[in-house]
């Protein structure tokens, strides 16, 4: 009855609403249901906190928050509150190296080496991989299976001195020949985004993409984040657990170490969907979504991507997205260019699966029955 007599409260303030240009009765309804969708997952599959934004012809027409920051302290979470988005930070740094083409400053076709005179592995390929071989996940380079986030470094030459330390690994494959995905490559991005600038990778990315779009908290660097927005880290150990760990490394930060939260992440949402523009400021030209929008990869049997975006769809809608997963944490990110539509997920819990939550979230926009998750 209760329930009831709330959707006939909604419901009628939607009517009286409509001629103000708010949502209608239709789209409020698809809100209560993705609301009860989530919480019955978060519930049914013991998820500390999850937090959601839903934007719309520029817009923030959905927010919501689940659970708690800790399960130690039982603070309860809210949309303002900061996690750590893992590999969503790497279409930010596609982002970057956009711009510097823009400017001239680089090309997608120079070569690692152009920037980076000191990168070198054991492979004589490794002369050979591109920019946009890198961004693209063709570059044959493999990936980081210790980020030593228990060790971390936190000085501004760490990116410098990450690259230089590579040179005993080798390539799993001729570049452009085949599809690998590969955080190493990544994390060298940082260092040739800070050659290439005259500036730190993260000071680049905080004066040219944050600040812009009044990401005002968001960061790359960590210790950054004010502590009243921080949420801590789950795992499982038998329980759901804090971690000992925050996953943080200097020397990992284009592949993994942007935190922000959900409502600063829908200001990046809506500067995409609008081509490179947030309310008056442009932070790439139009022309530039042309390459981080269209399939770049073109072998059999591997993912479409852009220039660091995952090209898909969801019942026949385009989406352009990009998912994160480290200790703790998992993220999801997505858009639906055609619709002008964004759908962004932030989980402080390693075992989320934020890929099923936002596939059910996009079937309920869409006008689909959602999968239970269980």
């Amino acid at each position: 009855m209760i329930r009831i007599y709330f959707l006939l409260i909604l419901v009628g303030i939607s009517i009286q609403c409509k001629n103000r240009n708010s949502v209608n009765v239709e789209e409020n309804l698809k809100y209560v249901e993705i609301t009860d969708f989530i919480q019955l997952s978060v519930e049914a599959l013991n998820i500390p906190g999850l937090t959601i934004a839903i934007t719309q012809n520029n817009k923030v027409m959905y927010n919501r928050a689940f659970g708690v920051k800790s399960v130690e302290t039982k603070d309860k979470l809210n949309t303002e509150h900061f996690f750590h988005f893992a590999s969503v930070s790497k279409p930010i740094v596609a982002t970057a190296i956009m711009q510097l083409v823009e400017q001239s400053k680089l090309s997608l076709d120079d070569k690692l080496t152009a920037h980076v005179p000191y990168f070198k592995i054991d492979d004589e390929e490794y002369r050979d991989i591109t920019i946009r071989q890198v961004l693209n996940h063709t570059s044959g380079l493999g990936d980081v299976y210790d980020y030593e986030w228990d060790n971390p470094q936190y000085d501004i030459g760490a990116a410098e001195k990450y690259v230089k330390s590579l040179s005993e690994e080798k390539l799993r494959f001729t570049p452009a020949t085949d599809w690998a995905y590969s955080n190493l490559a990544f994390d060298i991005m940082g260092d040739v985004i800070a050659k290439v600038s005259g500036m730190p990778f993260e000071t680049f990315i905080k004066e040219n993409i944050l600040r812009p779009l009044e990401m005002v908290n968001s960061s790359y660097i960590y210790p950054e984040i004010p502590e009243n927005l921080r949420t801590s880290t789950h795992v499982w150990n038998g329980s759901v657990t804090v971690s000992e760990v925050y996953p943080y490394n200097r020397i990992h930060a284009p592949s993994s170490t942007l935190n922000s939260s959900v409502l600063e992440m829908s200001h990046w949402a809506i500067a995409n969907l609008n081509r490179g523009l947030y309310k008056n400021r442009r932070i790439l030209n139009e022309e530039s979504y042309e390459l981080l929008w269209t399939n770049s990869v073109n072998l059999e049997d591997k993912p479409e991507m852009g220039l660091s975006w995952f090209l898909g769809e969801h019942k026949g809608t385009r989406t352009v997205s990009h998912g994160g997963g480290d200790t703790g944490y998992r993220s999801y990110f997505v858009m639906l260019p055609d619709n002008n539509t964004s759908v962004i997920i932030a989980s402080n819990y390693q075992l989320t699966p934020v890929g099923k939550i936002v596939n059910g979230v996009l079937d309920i926009l869409l006008g689909y029955e959602p999968k239970p998750i269980k």
